[in-house]
């Protein structure tokens, strides 16, 4: 097993691991920028259906993996025109950067900040305002005349609320965690002589619910522009926003400061990461391994170290034929040149040798496995290089007039040396020319005349040409 996975991670390319660490990233940034959005939640939708696309693939059902691809290419139209509004408000940035690695700042703003914010601002307006937070108790038969609300806690929908012109700003706003339930709602009124002679209905409104309940109730004066809350018997008057932000804390039983909000945000963050890479990786794996095929390779091949006092004459083998397995989508990434045979002939000795091609001759691209190979071996016939003094002689061809007779013939130089295979050169004992005719003969003189070399593997050494100068002489016949 731990060979295996040794083998699987070295078959890894540097490029795979670029390709699931950009994904991953990209994964990564549209969780960050759309978490808590309703785009976010229908493509969390799409995934799971792609999921079980993908397992219908596995098991072979043709019509639900038809049906499952044709659903999420809809559905990925629907989320782009329907949520086109939120889409356009996340990439709306200042600057590239802000999409690449900044963060949202929308989604860190907690109800308690919201409603803190919208008081104070109804506070300074002059804008009286009756905020219900119920404890564990049940309202419903302490307060009346509520109308249904189910709206989202905003700083514009808690002024629109208590806007003087709006029909409901007189009753009360009932906030359940961070959405207003009901609006315009009408509290019990307390009966205590003790409360200020300057508190008037809204404020005996709120002490009179938080009497009998176990609510915690914000009254705004629009007189006096003052910001009170009431909580059992205690009616306490709000100076400041921490204190009001304490009070709600206390009341929501919220014991979560900001460095500890902060704390836990990086650390959900860093558990997006990981389960972003761990599913692209995945991704990866079932598309690059799940799939795996084979392709053919004509690979000519290359012979290095090859001793220098030594020639190749011939081989039974210029190229082999390669069967490599992988999955499809690398195989046709891959390109011939990328893959090589090479035959190390540092050991090669004078006459025929065999060599195997095993894994070890191969170069290969990783995540590729070599099935088979044709032919197996390869035949490389070597021999000594060696030098030899060869006589040159004319190659006369034809016939000469009748009446003429050839005495002599030399060439210059007599005697040329060439240098190659050992076996080749033993075979020989002289050097031709090419054909002079003898037809065209009138009288003696010199023709130049090249030599012929009979085979590639040998060649003339430095200071001798390729051609030579015959010097013949003919005498008439008596």
């Amino acid at each position: 097993m731990l060979q295996k996975f040794l083998i699987f991670i070295s078959s890894i390319r540097w490029q795979d691991f670029i390709d699931i660490a950009f994904n991953s990233y990209i994964l990564f940034r549209l969780y960050a920028l759309f978490r808590g959005t309703d785009a976010f939640r229908v493509l969390l939708g799409i995934a799971f259906l792609w999921i079980l696309q993908r397992l219908a693939v596995s098991l072979g059902l043709i019509l639900t993996s038809w049906m499952m691809e044709g659903i999420i290419a809809v559905a990925a139209l629907i989320v782009i025109v329907v949520f086109r509004n939120e889409i356009r408000s996340v990439f709306r940035a200042r600057n590239i950067w802000a999409i690449l690695w900044g963060l949202p700042r929308r989604p860190t703003k907690t109800p308690v900040e919201i409603i803190t914010e919208s008081t104070f601002k109804l506070a300074k307006r002059r804008i009286g305002a009756l905020m219900v937070l119920p404890g564990k108790e049940d309202l419903e038969e302490f307060v009346q005349q509520g109308i249904p609300w189910d709206g989202r806690v905003s700083t514009e929908m808690i002024e629109s609320i208590f806007w003087p012109n709006n029909p409901v700003h007189d009753g009360a706003a009932v906030i359940v965690e961070d959405r207003i339930s009901e609006v315009g709602v009408i509290l019990p009124l307390s009966h205590r002589k003790d409360l200020p002679s300057a508190y008037g209905t809204r404020h005996r409104a709120a002490a009179g619910l938080s009497e009998t309940t176990d609510a915690m109730v914000i009254a705004v004066s629009e007189e006096r522009g003052a910001i009170t809350i009431t909580r059992g018997v205690d009616v306490l008057t709000i100076d400041g926003k921490w204190q009001l932000v304490n009070a709600l804390r206390e009341h929501l039983g919220i014991r979560e400061n900001q460095s500890q909000f902060l704390k836990r945000r990086k650390i959900e963050l860093r558990i997006a990461a990981l389960v972003s890479l761990l599913i692209v990786f995945g991704v990866w794996f079932s598309i690059s391994r799940g799939l795996d095929a084979i392709k053919t390779f004509d690979i000519p091949v290359e012979y290095a170290n090859q001793n220098p006092h030594m020639e190749m004459l011939n081989t039974s083998a210029t190229s082999v034929r390669l069967f490599l397995r992988g999955s499809r989508a690398l195989l046709k990434s891959i390109r011939p040149e990328q893959v090589r045979v090479k035959m190390d002939l540092s050991k090669a000795v004078s006459g025929t040798n065999t060599f195997a091609i095993t894994n070890d001759n191969l170069s290969i691209p990783p995540g590729l496995s070599l099935k088979e190979v044709r032919p197996m071996v390869v035949d490389v016939n070597l021999d000594t290089r060696s030098k030899k003094m060869l006589p040159v002689q004319a190659d006369w061809v034809g016939k000469l007039p009748s009446e003429l007779l050839l005495v002599r013939a030399e060439a210059e130089p007599s005697k040329v040396e060439l240098s190659g295979p050992k076996t080749i050169l033993d075979g020989m004992q002289t050097l031709y020319t090419t054909s002079i005719p003898l037809n065209d003969i009138k009288g003696s003189g010199e023709v130049e005349a090249k030599l012929v070399i009979p085979s590639a593997f040998l060649n003339l050494e430095a200071g001798f040409k390729d051609t030579v100068e015959v010097d013949y002489e003919v005498r008439k016949r008596e």
